[in-house]
This record gives structure tokens, sequence and C-alpha cells, in this order.
């Protein structure tokens, strides 16, 4: 989902990614192309030393997003040993993206990312809430079990604020304007719009690490 017109983009991309999804996929099983398939940033960006930085960038109000979840959970769980992936949540604009942020800084605080963040997709795209009040989102983790006064205090705390800065800046230095897209290293990122489909976006991003592993 792009930044710039929410609406436009949602029929103009569901449109685009089912007319070329399989032409990306089939693009993506050679070398991908620079400035096709994936962005080269012009400066790269500080990583972690040892590991090959991947990030899923993500918003839980873009139904791509919420689509792509199952191939990315199961493409992530099959990483090699040295790649750290991790979700950065986006913020295009104030509301409801910094809700949906502290949302998920909330969970990881409390551990609960692997139980709950697919939850969170399901209730936003499936049973179409919001959660975009912290009345609402309290009650919703209060049904799944989750004490609401301690998640409240790992939504509002200084951590989860700051972390939420943090993942705006990142996916700003990365240049992110669409979700879901993924970051390769602080040097590269792909897109489902680049690749041709979230799906095909993932075999740009083997074929980006495997170039890391051999730099």
């Amino acid at each position: 989902m792009n930044r710039r017109d929410f609406s436009a983009q949602l029929v103009a991309a569901g449109a685009g990614m089912a007319a070329f999804g399989v032409a990306g996929v089939a693009r993506a099983q050679g070398a991908p192309v620079e400035g096709t398939h994936y962005v080269k940033l012009s400066q790269p960006l500080p990583v972690t030393p040892g590991k090959i930085d991947v990030i899923e960038f993500f918003w839980y109000g873009c139904p791509h997003c919420n689509a792509f979840e199952p191939a990315l959970d199961d493409w992530s769980k099959k990483l090699p040993a040295d790649v750290s992936f991790r979700r950065v949540p986006v913020a295009f604009r104030e509301e409801p993206f910094t809700t949906h942020q502290k949302i998920f800084y909330a969970l990881e605080q409390l551990g609960l990312v692997p139980t709950l963040h697919r939850k969170v997709f399901y209730a936003i795209h499936v049973e179409r809430q919001k959660l975009d009040k912290l009345p609402e989102i309290e009650a919703f983790m209060a049904k799944n079990g989750v004490d609401a006064a301690k998640f409240k205090d790992a939504f509002n705390a200084f951590s989860t604020q700051t972390k939420a800065k943090q993942a705006a800046k990142l996916a700003s230095d990365y240049k992110i304007d669409g979700v879901p897209a993924i970051g390769v290293h602080g040097k590269y990122y792909t897109s489902g719009s680049l690749a041709g489909s979230p799906e095909a976006s993932l075999k740009v991003a083997d074929a980006l690490i495997k170039r890391e592993r051999k730099a």
C-alpha cells in the first residue's frame, strides 16, 4: 500500500499484482535487476555486524500485508542462521499508523508477537475492527487472554514510543513509500510492486541475501 493515495492504490495494486504476479515470479527466478526488481540505496545504512539484516516493513491496516503474512512467515522461519529477520511497522501519517506501531511494539515487549501478530491482522481485515483507539484495542487483547492493564502499560511505555519513532525513521531512511516491502542489509529494498508480487519479492530478497553473503 502506497502512502500517497491509499484508496486508489488498493484498487491499482490489487489489479497489478493479479496481472503481473506470475510474470514477476518468473523474472525473479534469474538475477534480479537493479532499478527494476529492487532499489539500491545511494547511502548504505548502519547494520548490526555479523548478521545479514533483513526487514519487512508493514502496516496492520494494509490488506496486501495481511495477504502476504502467511508466505512471509513461512519464508522467515527458513532463513539461514546468518540472517537476522525483523518486522518494522511503518507510519506514513500520524493515525492510525502510530497506534498500530504501538500495538506491535507492545506485543513485542510482552513476548506476544508469535501468538497475536496474525490475530491483529485478522481482527482488522476479517472482523472489520479498526483497532485505532485504546479501549477497542484493550477489549481485543482481553478477548485474546492478555491482561489489559499490562498491555496498556506496554502500549504507553516510553520504550514503545521510542521504537515507533525509530521505526518511522528507518522506513524513511530506506525511502519506503509503500508496503509490504523488504529491506536487505541497509543497502537494498524490494517490494511487490517492484518484483511483480509480494511472493516474488521474497525471491528477490533471497538473491540479495546471497549477494551480501558473498560480499
